[in-house]
């Protein structure tokens, strides 16, 4: 039986040879770059025919495009996500790298690495942080830091704050789809805890978010300028079942030191001084 090339359904010759291709001693054809045989021989009880296949470079072409393919997916994924964070803009490029280190701040940094870095574990056993500390001490910005570099991992994170919550659930009629939303990232960062304000219907939904996000068995990050005393030694009921939910599952870290956005105001009037002197 002679053995004759076959073709795909629709293929084409001149689909399958290139500028340079040619024919090799054993009459088949093989590719100009890699030299690698374009075609093979088969002979058997079904099938004997010469079939088209692909050579060496091809084969690497392909991969370096579905890796390609994938790292491209991988960065709309993430992109995916940070747009479903709700973080605000000014925290969108927060990073580990960008963090100014200074004695106050050295164990919060510490631990938000840490965190980071045994997240999974932090799921799974639901530890959460509550950063605190005096105002513009980089709290928010250490809770995004968390935010960013698990979100570059594919991460899901939501990062809002309870004044953000408040007007969002004045503003929907289905407050438990909302707080769905919410618990259904794997870590839920909550931004100015003690910002919201002193009514009963404020502080009966703080509590119904913290709650739920405790009965949800999944790790809750939040920031705060109350002190640790103004949180443990409070007599008002309505904060007190707050603080001592927050407490069942979420570590507390001070940061304390002088504020940097004061920090950074006091340079700039310094700068615009020489200026005008």
């Amino acid at each position: 039986m002679d053995m004759k090339p076959y073709l795909p359904m629709g293929g084409d010759k001149s689909e399958k040879i290139k500028e340079g291709d040619y024919i090799g001693d054993d009459g088949l054809w093989h590719c100009g770059k890699c030299h690698g045989a374009l075609q093979k021989r088969i002979k058997s009880d079904f099938f004997s025919g010469i079939v088209w296949c692909i050579c060496k470079c091809e084969v690497q072409k392909q991969e370096e495009r579905k890796k390609r393919e994938m790292y491209e997916e991988e960065m709309n994924r993430i992109r995916r996500l940070k747009d479903a964070s709700m973080m605000s803009d000014k925290y969108k490029n927060a990073s580990f790298s960008d963090y100014v280190v200074r004695k106050e701040n050295e164990k919060a940094l510490r631990v938000a690495r840490k965190y980071v870095q045994d997240f999974q574990k932090m799921k799974e056993e639901n530890i959460g942080i509550i950063f605190y500390g005096t105002v513009g001490t980089g709290k928010s910005f250490t809770a995004a830091c968390i935010a960013n570099a698990l979100l570059e991992n594919k991460v899901s994170v939501i990062m809002t704050s309870f004044v953000k919550i408040l007007q969002d659930i004045r503003s929907i009629e289905d407050e438990g789809q909302y707080i769905n939303i919410l618990n259904s990232s794997s870590l839920l960062i909550i931004d100015d805890l003690g910002a919201e304000r002193d009514t009963d219907y404020a502080l009966e939904k703080v509590y119904n978010v913290i709650d739920s996000r405790v009965r949800a068995n999944k790790p809750l990050i939040l920031t705060t300028n109350l002190t640790f005393d103004e949180m443990m030694r409070t007599k008002d009921i309505r904060y007190k079942r707050i603080y001592d939910r927050i407490f069942e599952c979420c570590h507390p870290v001070e940061i304390p030191g002088p504020s940097f956005r004061i920090m950074k105001a006091a340079q700039r009037q310094e700068a615009m001084k020489q200026i005008f002197e």
